[in-house]
């Protein structure tokens, strides 16, 4: 199905949530919304989650994001109590869930089975709520971003859905990943303290 374009550049929330939920409304299930500022983007995703909407977000070279939204027949039909104030202008200092991999194995005993167990922790994080906003990757748990990672497909999801994927750059030096590397982008340890010390909760399967 083709998307609806719906251009938000230029307006403040809860304007583009308003405008977002009005088209679900209205039975339009796949949305191409475009917004212009960080805090309608992460509001819209927050709002389009609620209402059950799988999104996607790309980044333009403008300084814009393009969500796509897409939802089914039923998402329109939800009466699900709405509430403008839940969705204000300011972003929060805080950035919410923060997942931290920083080993390329999950438990003790046996490095083989860690490594099979975390890369089916990091397929699901998708199927638990809330997501994260940031999932960091440190020491040798940068080869889950790597091309023999079974967690690539996964990841790539969580990225497009909006979750930030930081990798320590001298990290992947070390390893000699550095040309390995299939998704999310280079990071520095000031980048990784930032993240963890403005998180709500940090949590690490370690």
């Amino acid at each position: 199905m083709q998307p609806v374009t719906i251009d938000c550049s230029g307006k403040n929330c809860p304007q583009p949530v308003i405008m977002t939920k009005d088209a679900l409304e209205q039975g339009k299930h796949t949305l191409e919304v475009i917004v212009d500022n960080e805090a309608s983007r992460e509001n819209v995703i927050r709002f389009a989650r609620s209402r059950n909407c799988e999104v996607s977000v790309t980044e333009r070279d403008n300084g814009c994001w393009i969500l796509l939204i897409q939802g089914d027949a039923q998402t329109g039909e939800q009466s699900r109590e709405f509430s403008a104030e839940e969705y204000p202008c300011d972003l929060p200092s805080s950035k919410g869930l923060v997942y931290v991999i920083s080993s390329s194995s999950m438990g003790r005993g046996s490095d083989e089975l860690g490594w099979a167990l975390l890369q089916t922790y990091i397929q699901t994080i998708k199927d638990v709520e809330p997501l994260p906003s940031t999932i960091l990757f440190y020491n040798s748990g940068v080869k889950l971003v790597a091309e023999e990672s079974g967690a690539l497909e996964a990841l790539r999801t969580l990225q497009q859905q909006g979750v930030e994927i930081l990798v320590c750059g001298t990290c992947l030096d070390f390893f000699k990943l550095s040309s390995a590397m299939q998704v999310g982008q280079i990071s520095n340890m000031y980048d990784i303290m930032s993240s963890v010390n403005s998180a709500a909760r940090v949590v690490s399967p370690f």
